[in-house]
């Protein structure tokens, strides 16, 4: 497995976050997070990359404990994790440029070649300053997908794109999972998930509902977005009982 969760907890002190998430990602396998503002999948992302420590549980990328060796499991994730952090005063190929330096092996060719994949090639000496959010977004995945990763994940990773961008996106997301990578995404948007993963995690107040596959879901339900509302309906009867 690319990635294993086993009771992944992260609570603040708000008493939220995200509580016992557990699932396994193998190879060329795209896992869609799915779940409302709030309900914790930006924090499980966070919780898997380092970005904050979590209050328990455990994460292995590629076999490494990323707590134990949170360096050398790094090296095989490309994450694109809420805003994509950039030096603004920089260029677009000066930030690929300085991100380049945390990985071996790459240089000028590839940075050419993640711009090109995610239509940037032109503005590759323009400040990031003058980029609009789409064109920020743009940036973001080519950071994600500088090291050629194992895993990508990738946060709401059409935010900002309009409906041509976002369909270059996600071809390139499928792409990548074609290639071998796993690629684990998250979205409010039950529609979006739906056209990208193979399988799909529900997340409803910090809590995973359930994992399920794509296929078996669409076999019983019309869509992605009415199996959410019956396991959040679910969810809302099990509580108020």
């Amino acid at each position: 497995m690319i990635l294993e969760l086993d009771h992944l907890t992260k609570l603040y002190k708000n008493g939220r976050g995200a509580e016992d998430i557990s699932f396994a990602l193998a190879p060329g396998e795209i896992l869609g997070l799915l779940g409302s503002n709030g309900a914790g999948k930006t924090t499980t992302m966070k919780a898997i990359t380092g970005l904050v420590l979590p209050t328990r549980g455990s994460v292995r990328i590629c076999g490494i404990d990323a707590a134990e060796r949170h360096a050398q499991a790094m090296r095989h994730t490309g994450c694109l994790i809420e805003t994509p952090a950039l030096y603004e005063h920089m260029t677009a190929g000066q930030n690929l440029r300085l991100a380049a330096r945390f990985y071996h092996g790459v240089g000028d060719l590839r940075i050419d070649e993640v711009l090109q994949l995610v239509e940037m090639d032109k503005y590759k000496n323009e400040k990031v300053g003058s980029f609009s959010l789409g064109m920020r977004q743009r940036i973001g995945l080519a950071l994600a997908f500088l090291s050629d990763p194992d895993l990508l994940i990738l946060d709401e990773p059409t935010n900002g794109l309009d409906i041509e961008g976002t369909v270059h996106i996600r071809n390139l997301v499928k792409r990548a999972a074609e290639k071998g990578a796993a690629v684990l995404i998250s979205s409010h948007l039950a529609h979006e998930i739906e056209l990208y993963a193979g399988r799909t995690a529900i997340m409803y107040n910090g809590k995973l509902l359930c994992v399920e596959n794509m296929e078996t879901i669409l076999s019983a339900h019309p869509s992605l977005e009415s199996f959410y509302l019956a396991q959040v309906a679910r969810m809302r009867r099990e509580v108020a009982a």
